[in-house]
């Protein structure tokens, strides 16, 4: 991409392509969801509990490592004003990181297994371990893709994805592969989607180092990766604690449940995560816009947590079977904190966007301390449950109002934002209790999932959908464009 078309987008030209990115992003996002929610369901059928727990673990360490491999590069390259002058130095140190943490993952793969209580998971592990030097390989193209708004070909990328993945697991599930199906599965998938970024992102694989950018480079991507490897250790810390106090199949429930919490706020926060960052760097909408594009992420992400919570029993009843009940009182915790997670993403964003990744690193930091220790006391008192409420407690208490100081710092106005999120924070209560009702007093589950569904829905969409048409409105208008950045 030349630097003319960094900073100097017009706002219209951005708003229009952030607009039609966020509904590609979107679109990608449900379909995928819908398509992995069949595969799941598939896959619970075939595996056991334990193996899922074991194939968690081998996630885990595969999922933390990742970001490593990145080292926030992408991140600054999406914001550059001179994408093309910094791409192959970027190019070169993501391909270096990636190298050097796949050659260490494959060579500690046992070690680590053993180290989190699965010793069955190192294999998987190391096989892996491939899809971090992909990751390390591919940070130029996929910053491009975003930096562009092409969230149409990152679908195309996804929906490749998915089916290699698919197609290569269930059938070495099939044929008695077990966790190292999966494994496989992930790996053939990734060489896939990344052969497709380069190509759709029209990049050629360009390495060289330039001294003269390195610092500054390294000084915005470091804090970034930093934060992303706590974040992602948020995200599985609850793993690796379930894995040494509870065994792999306490854990293949707990994972069953977060993975059904993860369909709604998965799908908002990759919405959030693909178009903030560029969307917010160069836009003028500073504070106002701020508040308005949170408070519409929030309208969505709140009732669907909530509502998911509500309806934990009758849905994993009906979509997985009985055996897998005992995952329902952790799925009622992790609802509610998964709509606190895109509030988190939209304001980290928001602060990458203002080049202030330092907080974001320091709240992360805060966020993995507080949460492990209070995990592991929930965890030997209340078992799976008890992991899953860690979550909801920490995230209220410490990090909800960490983001909050920060925010205020980089200019936000917080009783604005208070303002512009009132509403959905209020309408969704009637939308619950209706759910939480027909959980309790309709006996077949199915029933019990359509009625509180479609209940919840027409309660809260007939409270929430005026509202909805003039925050839009009003995030269209001028005034939200030309404001001064905060």
């Amino acid at each position: 991409m030349s630097q003319s078309t960094g900073m100097a987008d017009t706002e219209p030209t951005l708003r229009s392509r952030a607009a039609r990115g966020a509904a590609w992003s979107g679109v990608s996002t449900i379909v995928l969801r819908l398509g992995g929610l069949v595969v799941g369901i598939v896959l619970a059928r075939l595996l056991a509990p334990e193996q899922f727990g074991a194939y968690a673990v081998a996630l885990t360490v595969q999922g933390i490592l990742i970001t490593v491999a990145d080292l926030g590069l992408s991140a600054d390259l999406i914001r550059s004003d001179e994408p093309d002058r910094i791409a192959p130095t970027v190019a070169t140190l993501g391909l270096t990181a990636g190298t050097i943490t796949m050659l260490a993952t494959m060579a500690s793969s046992s070690g680590l297994a053993s180290l989190l209580g699965s010793p069955q998971a190192g294999p998987a592990i190391a096989v892996l371990s491939v899809t971090l030097f992909l990751a390390g390989g591919t940070v130029v193209p996929i910053a491009m893709l975003q930096r562009r708004f092409q969230q149409r070909e990152l679908f195309f990328v996804g929906v490749a994805d998915f089916v290699v993945s698919t197609t290569v697991t269930l059938v070495l599930v099939a044929l008695g592969f077990g966790v190292m199906g999966l494994a496989l599965g992930r790996v053939a998938a990734q060489c896939v989607s990344s052969t497709m970024q380069f190509l759709l992102a029209r990049v050629k694989p360009h390495y060289s180092i330039d001294r003269t950018v390195v610092r500054g480079v390294l000084a915005f991507g470091l804090p970034v990766a930093g934060a992303n490897l706590l974040s992602w250790t948020l995200l599985n810390v609850d793993n690796i604690v379930l894995a040494r106090v509870a065994g792999a199949t306490a854990l293949g429930y707990y994972v069953l449940a977060f993975n059904i919490s993860s369909w709604p706020m998965s799908a908002l926060s990759q919405v959030v995560r693909s178009i903030s960052l560029p969307f917010f760097a160069r836009s003028r909408g500073g504070s106002h816009a701020f508040s308005v594009v949170a408070a519409v992420a929030w309208a969505g992400a709140l009732p669907a947590g909530a509502v998911l919570a509500a309806l934990s029993f009758p849905l994993i009843d009906v979509l997985y079977g009985e055996r897998w009940l005992p995952g329902a009182p952790v799925l009622a915790a992790l609802g509610l904190y998964g709509s606190l997670r895109v509030a988190f993403d939209i304001s980290a964003g928001y602060l990458y966007s203002q080049g202030r990744s330092r907080p974001v690193l320091w709240i992360q930091i805060v966020w993995l301390v507080a949460l492990v220790g209070v995990m592991i006391v929930a965890t030997r008192a209340f078992g799976i449950e008890g992991a899953g409420w860690a979550h909801v407690l920490v995230a209220v208490v410490v990090i909800l109002p960490a983001y909050l100081i920060a925010l205020k710092l980089a200019g936000i106005r917080l009783g604005e934002l208070a303002h512009a999120a009132w509403l959905p924070t209020v309408a969704a209560l009637p939308a619950v209790a209706a759910a939480i009702a027909a959980a309790v007093f309709i006996q077949n589950p199915l029933l019990a999932l359509l009625a509180g569904g479609g209940a919840a829905l027409v309660l809260y969409a007939a409270l929430v959908w005026p509202w909805l048409r003039k925050q839009l409105k009003v995030l269209r208008a001028p005034s939200v464009r030309t404001e001064g950045a905060s």
